[in-house]
């Protein structure tokens, strides 16, 4: 026996109701004179980005060059004399925090200015001065600007200051 929904020759179709469209809102469509704007306004960001790397690495980089021996030490005594300050600050001292800040801020720019220097990493106060740096920063970047140093590394760091020191004023 046939089932009533097998299509079979002898069966009659019945017509299909038509298919009412839904009303559906379609979301407006951009006016066209927006996309050439955005092109434009990424073509200038593009344009802005490369010029501001390019003259970031024309003129940055040449200018974090040392400029000479004396300008070496000269900083890299004033960067000893802000780490034993900081370092010897109580911990209790209400300006420790910016302190810190200060002391990571001018041991950032003298690693960034001097550690390019092939002269310069050979000697001994570079490498003495760049490991105390080197454990400052760990610490503070570990433990927070108000955090006491250690006495074991402390003492260790100013150990590798005066080392440093006393190597910058033989000029190694």
């Amino acid at each position: 026996m046939a089932s009533p929904t097998l299509i079979t020759p002898t069966s009659k179709l019945k017509p299909l109701l038509p298919i009412k469209a839904r009303a559906t809102q379609t979301p407006p469509s951009p006016p066209p004179h927006q996309q050439p704007l955005r092109r434009q306004f990424l073509c200038l960001a593009a344009a802005a980005a490369a010029t501001t790397t390019a003259s970031l690495a024309l003129g940055g980089v040449q200018s974090a060059f040392a400029a000479s021996d004396e300008e070496y030490v000269k900083e890299t005594a004033e960067v000893i004399n802000k780490v034993r300050s900081t370092i010897n600050m109580d911990k209790n001292d209400p300006n420790i925090a910016s302190a810190v800040a200060e002391l990571r801020e001018a041991s950032n720019s003298w690693v960034a200015k001097y550690r390019r220097e092939k002269a310069l990493l050979g000697r001994a106060s570079f490498r003495d001065m760049y490991s105390a740096l080197n454990a400052i920063s760990g610490h503070y970047i570990s433990f927070g600007p108000t955090a006491p140093i250690p006495a074991k590394r402390k003492a260790r760091i100013l150990e590798e200051m005066d080392t440093a020191e006393k190597a910058l004023s033989r000029g190694r």
